[in-house]
């Protein structure tokens, strides 16, 4: 595969369908000066809605990461309310000091609407269980409901990293190397990052979907 950090093409077999497509790499670097943490394939956990086979929400071949959800859709488990959602929790890094860096190639398919495609999670029984969501409306790459981070999000493959300062509690989220956001965030105990799709509570669409490749993890201490 051509190197993801300059233009390339990219031959793309998800759910059945095939399509070249070409990714736009960015000039900024905003990994200079991290370390790359060394991720297994255990590390990336599925969750996925509970009354139908995995297989049926998440696919994983030739490098890139397929989820979907549909907007009637179970939770992940049955012991919660949550809305349904195909993601990954990167387990076997959570943190809670440092400066952590999330990479990611995303792609997201016209139509999907109303749904977080990445996120950082607070440890489970914090008073607030995220401090960064990027959802999609319509097109346009958000963070939450509110400022807007890239429009014109579909249909094209984007370089995403996303900067967690824990000691001064604030993100940064750049886009094809490009700054684009950044804003101060609730202190907690511990942290995680997430990715794929997953349900919010205004303007879904019926078939939410988002695919990823080449996910790294950096950090800085």
């Amino acid at each position: 595969m051509a190197s993801l950090t300059s233009p390339w093409l990219f031959l793309l077999v998800a759910m059945g369908c095939t399509f070249l497509v070409a990714a736009r790499g960015g000039s900024g670097n905003p990994t200079a000066g991290f370390e790359k943490v060394e991720l297994t394939d255990g590390d990336f956990q599925v969750q996925s809605p509970f009354n139908v086979p995995e297989s049926q929400r998440f696919q994983y071949r030739n490098g890139v990461r397929t989820f979907w959800v549909h907007r009637n859709d179970k939770p992940f488990n049955t012991a919660t309310h949550t809305n349904p959602r195909s993601e990954v929790r990167l387990r076997g890094h959570d943190y809670s000091s440092g400066v952590w860096q999330f990479e990611g190639y995303g792609y997201i398919p016209s139509g999907t609407s109303g749904a977080s495609v990445m996120q950082i999670h607070n440890q489970e029984g914090a008073a607030h269980s995220t401090v960064l969501m990027l959802h999609v409306y319509n097109g346009v790459l958000r963070f939450y409901s509110g400022a807007e981070v890239e429009p014109d999000i579909y249909n094209r493959w984007f370089r995403l990293n996303v900067v967690h300062n824990v000691r001064t509690s604030t993100v940064t989220v750049y886009v094809d190397g490009k700054h684009k956001f950044g804003t101060s965030v609730t202190p907690s105990d511990s942290y995680y990052f997430k990715f794929g799709v997953y349900m919010q509570h205004h303007d879904q669409s019926s078939c939410m979907e988002s695919r990823w490749t080449n996910v790294t993890l950096y950090s800085k201490h």
